[in-house]
């Protein structure tokens, strides 16, 4: 495929037993590539970047609508909003971190939240049909706002030797393993965690959408002479994978917000 072709589009003319040659157009690493819209000192501007400026229009937008003239007996779009933003709050932060200490981290985890969900539903919405998420720079920049929070909260608590204590497990009772402790612990939580954190949203959004574009090119592809009950059920399943998708979706952006959550707790925690 050149790279005039790096894109979510696929030959259309592609068909099984076609006279073109083409064989099946498979969605691979060219699938979350995309041509720049435009470039603004050096600096492409591509359909993420766009669907990531709608996420934030849309999220900022709809919180602004449902509160910016809340009522005492709620509209209908108010009640949506507190629906999300007290399932946020008590079903996560409260959950994590308690009412006292969590009621200041509640709109930080909110905006997350619903800023992850959005962009991880692009996937299934029609024209965009592509989620952020799936491009390991945006879980990337989520993951390091959440670990500078982190790192700010434990040092602002436990001051320096204290928040190296925090975050290395150090203890004295452990004796001749303490050095070994403190080396695991410093490289899990100071290296590996952060890491985790950005790629687990990644790679479930980058292997969902593979999957979904597959069954999608497939059905086509398949559609033509006596293997159209073959793209039929390629067809079905990526009907499936759109379902499926729903679910892991909201999942991912639940996950993510927990675990950030958990993070700042741990900051937060007198002995961790």
């Amino acid at each position: 495929m050149s790279a005039e072709q790096t894109t979510l589009a696929f030959d259309w003319s592609c068909r099984v037993f076609a006279d073109n040659g083409c064989g099946f157009p498979s969605p691979g690493l060219h699938s979350f590539l995309f041509k720049p819209m435009f470039s603004v000192g050096g600096y492409d501007f591509d359909k993420p970047m766009l669907l990531a400026i709608i996420t934030s229009l849309v999220v900022v937008g709809f919180f602004w609508a449902a509160f910016g003239k809340a009522k005492v007996v709620p509209g209908k779009l108010q009640m949506v909003g507190e629906a999300g933003y007290d399932f946020v709050r008590r079903g996560i932060v409260y959950e994590t971190l308690g009412k006292r200490e969590g009621e200041k981290y509640v709109p930080f985890m909110v905006s997350l939240f619903f800023f992850i969900w959005i962009m991880n539903l692009w996937s299934i919405i029609p024209v965009a049909q592509f989620p952020v998420t799936s491009i390991i720079a945006y879980p990337a920049a989520l993951a390091l706002c959440v670990y500078v929070t982190w790192m700010v909260l434990t040092f602002k608590k436990h001051g320096f030797a204290g928040g190296f204590k925090n975050l290395t497990g150090y203890d004295k009772s452990l004796g001749p393993v303490l050095p070994l402790v403190v080396v695991i612990e410093f490289f899990s939580n100071v290296l590996v965690r952060p890491f985790t954190h950005a790629v687990r949203l990644f790679a479930n959004m980058f292997a969902g959408h593979l999957l979904l574009v597959m069954f999608t090119v497939a059905s086509w592809y398949l559609m033509n002479s006596w293997l159209i009950a073959a793209g039929a059920v390629s067809f079905v399943m990526a009907m499936v994978m759109i379902l499926f998708e729903l679910f892991v979706q909201a999942v991912q952006a639940y996950v993510f917000v927990l675990l950030a959550c958990s993070y700042v707790q741990g900051a937060l925690a007198e002995h961790h």
